[in-house]
């Protein structure tokens, strides 16, 4: 199995450690003082201090217009609903709220879109059936 690697700007280490270790609940790996490592989830992001991506909703999927570019990863659906509870339950400012969008077709899915303290969109997607992800 790989495991994928992604790095980004934000503006801010110690805001940033908050959300991402504190709210996501992700642990931190190596850091220096401009950039630090995280397990999002299983895979790696690297958070450098810098300018931040520029983001529009731009990405029409289903029903919703989706922040562009934006991060994310797949969950099953049982930690999915696991994490949009604490999400809810610490009043986060969701650009999509937990919903469920292809209801009752190939790559059925529940979703969720919020911004780390940068403005970084991120996705988080829940699935019942981890085959359904490349479903067409």
């Amino acid at each position: 199995m790989s495991i994928f690697h992604l790095a980004y700007h934000v503006d801010d280490l110690t805001r940033a450690r908050a959300f991402y270790g504190g709210l996501l609940g992700c642990v931190e790996g190596r850091s220096t003082d401009t950039w630090v490592d995280y397990n999002f989830f299983g895979h790696q992001i690297s958070l450098h201090l810098g300018p931040v991506f520029v983001t529009a909703n731009t990405g029409k999927v289903g029903d919703h217009m989706v922040p562009m570019p934006h991060l994310g990863v797949i969950l099953p659906q049982e930690d999915w609903q696991k994490l949009a509870d604490h999400l809810v339950s610490k009043d986060v400012d969701f650009t999509i709220a937990p919903t469920t969008r292809f209801a009752g077709q190939p790559g059925e899915q529940s979703t969720m879109f919020f911004h780390d303290p940068a403005g970084n969109p991120i996705e988080i997607k829940g699935f019942a059936d981890m085959t359904g992800v490349f479903a067409t």
